[in-house]
């Protein structure tokens, strides 16, 4: 995952430069900056892999469902099979 840049001195001298004080405008950056520390964001190559995981795993459940359902048949034969053999 990449992380997203900030420049902390050049958003220190904007807000400076809009009136806040020296004192402020570093604890406004300090703050921005904690809270891009945490912001982590997906990256093509990220979401490339994701989608093979997913893929592959919808393949397996595939043939989980698919093997299940011979199963389920072959006993469903096999006891409708057994029923009509049953003398009456």
């Amino acid at each position: 995952m990449s992380q997203v840049t900030f420049d902390t001195l050049k958003f220190v001298e904007t807000l400076e430069a809009a009136g806040v004080s020296k004192a402020q405008a570093k604890a406004f950056s300090v703050a921005v900056q904690e809270s891009h520390d945490t912001l982590e964001l997906a990256t093509k190559r990220d979401v490339s892999d994701l989608q093979k995981e997913i893929d592959s795993k919808i393949d397996k459940l595939g043939l989980q469902l698919t093997v299940r359902l011979g199963g389920m048949m072959v006993v469903g034969f096999g006891v409708l099979a057994a029923i009509v053999k049953l003398p009456l």
